[in-house]
């Protein structure tokens, strides 16, 4: 399972035109689930992303996680983050997870989300085509994989 993580003032996504969700401070989120990931790899990032400490303290520091800000996310279900890009120049998908076990797990990724946190999370529509818009803050921009702990 992977995740891009950004800083952002704020952040929203739009289906068919219309706002779907939206936030302000805080961390748009998206989320590639291969098809060997488990909910453990969702609980492990989930409780990873909710912690990362990359928001600004008195000091100018970042030493503050997305909780201590009273700050918000925005998950957004993104495929494409699976992508191998070694051969050639179309990206292939095949260690994407397809729909029967992708969406439980963006679900339950969802719900730890949530419970890491503290319940200030907002979503897209998994598989929808959505329009994502953001600023980015700083810009920080985090990648995390589940598979590479590093």
């Amino acid at each position: 399972m992977r995740l891009l993580v950004q800083r952002v003032t704020r952040a929203s996504v739009s289906i068919g035109g219309a706002v779907h969700s939206s936030i302000d401070r805080g961390l748009l989120v998206f989320v590639g689930i291969g098809y060997d990931d488990t909910t453990e790899d969702a609980s492990w990032l989930a409780s990873k992303a909710a912690g990362l400490r990359i928001f600004d303290d008195e000091d100018g520091v970042m030493n503050l996680d997305v909780r201590q800000i009273d700050g918000s996310v925005l998950v957004i279900s993104q495929f494409t983050l699976m992508a191998m890009t070694r051969k050639g120049n179309r990206p292939s998908y095949v260690r994407a997870a397809g729909e029967p076990v992708a969406m439980p797990l963006y679900e339950y990724f969802l719900g730890a989300m949530s419970r890491e946190a503290g319940g200030r999370v907002a979503a897209g529509v998994f598989g929808a085509d959505m329009q994502v818009s953001l600023v980015n803050d700083g810009p920080v921009t985090i990648w995390i994989d589940s598979k590479n702990r590093e």
